[in-house]
């Protein structure tokens, strides 16, 4: 055991080593955690489309269900009618990116023609949607309470004011939202092209052989790997969300740094696995450029990071559950924007960790066949 800990750690030292001595990896580092997160967090938000929303209806009137009914496709799921707890617990946790309270005695106060409030809660995190949301939203009461009044009195004047109150991103600056995914996104990248690129870099120099005569097994060549490139991303990404997020572009970070780190840690078991596999399918550093491209961009998309998975069609949802990505993504949205703690975010580090270990094994199959 004692060796096998001592080959794995010799072992990752030598690939940290060959970093350093690779101008072109360390600059495509430096760039990832820096330029490309400053300037993803200024990309500018999308329209709304498929929001998740959830009413309470503490009226249940003709009013309120005209008002429940106008929040329709393509820019809004069905309205889920819950109750107080629920709805401050879904917006907790990110099932909910609109919550509408109706208030007792809605209808009542509309016909009396007195003024109505609507309390608005909005999950600024997801800028895409909440960024325009609101504003969709005040016309919607308004058409609707304007359509209902016109049937009683068609004198009568819209006397309804939604109450918008955001949440996790008062101001909605897209910078807020860009900049933390965009760690999340480089994490998944850089992991991936690292780990295969310190293979294929193994076999194009002639060294890969040199580690076959030597007292080494498959097992120890791939963890070093693994763990080396792991930890370079891992400090890579613990100092930009310090120095460029928090400090360079002034976006708060809500929640543990560690807890995140700790999950990220798992992601990094996974997606240097990957780029491991992808080492001995590739033959080339073209090639793994390649099967990079095709395998990074429906990550990214695709696990909801750039757009929320609701979104989406509901087997695109279910296979994506597969990738370790869906989960980092929960995880680390509910960490640094919501300020989750470990009973809400345990599920996926469970997942990941499972994950994690079925792409170790399959890449470490994978290797061996090839180095056999």
């Amino acid at each position: 055991m004692m060796r096998t800990l001592s080959n794995i750690f010799q072992l990752g030292v030598k690939e940290l080593r060959t970093l350093l001595r690779d101008p072109a990896m360390l600059l495509l580092i430096v760039y990832a955690f820096s330029v490309s997160i400053y300037s993803s967090a200024t990309a500018m938000p999308e329209a709304l489309h498929r929001a998740t929303i959830a009413i309470v209806d503490e009226d249940r009137s003709p009013a309120s269900q005209r008002l429940i009914d106008g929040f329709q496709a393509p820019y809004f799921l069905p309205p889920v009618l819950t109750g107080h707890a629920d709805m401050d617990e879904g917006m907790d946790k990110g099932r909910y990116t609109f919550t509408l309270d109706i208030p007792p005695g809605f209808q009542h106060d509309l016909l009396d023609g007195d003024t109505v409030t609507i309390q608005l809660n909005v999950d600024a995190t997801q800028i895409s949607q909440a960024f325009t949301g609101a504003g969709y939203i005040q016309e919607i009461i308004n058409d609707e309470v304007a359509t209902f009044l016109a049937g009683h009195d068609p004198d009568a004047a819209s006397t309804v004011q939604a109450v918008v109150r955001m949440v996790y991103n008062p101001n909605l600056d897209p910078a807020w939202f860009g900049a933390v995914n965009e760690v999340i996104n480089q994490i998944t990248m850089l992991s991936i092209i690292l780990t295969g690129a310190a293979l294929i870099r193994e076999r194009e120099h002639g060294t890969i052989e040199h580690l076959l005569v030597m007292p080494v097994t498959p097992f120890e060549i791939m963890t070093a790997k693994v763990w080396s490139m792991g930890l370079v991303v891992l400090i890579a990404s613990a100092f930009a969300l310090r120095m460029v997020v928090e400090i360079g572009l002034q976006v708060p970070i809500a929640g543990s740094v560690t807890l995140f780190l700790f999950g990220a840690m798992l992601h990094l078991f996974a997606t240097t696995s990957m780029g491991i596999f992808f080492g001995t399918v590739a033959r080339s550093m073209p090639q793994l450029g390649l099967l990079i491209i095709l395998t990074l961009i429906p990550l990214q998309m695709l696990s909801g990071g750039t757009t929320p998975r609701e979104s989406m069609p509901a087997f695109i949802q279910d296979i994506m559950l597969a990738a370790p990505t869906t989960h980092f993504v929960m995880l680390g949205q509910s960490i640094l924007f919501r300020g989750a703690g470990l009973p809400t975010v345990w599920p996926q580090l469970l997942t990941l960790a499972a994950i994690g270990t079925l792409f170790f094994s399959v890449a470490l199959l994978r290797l061996r066949k090839s180095l056999g």
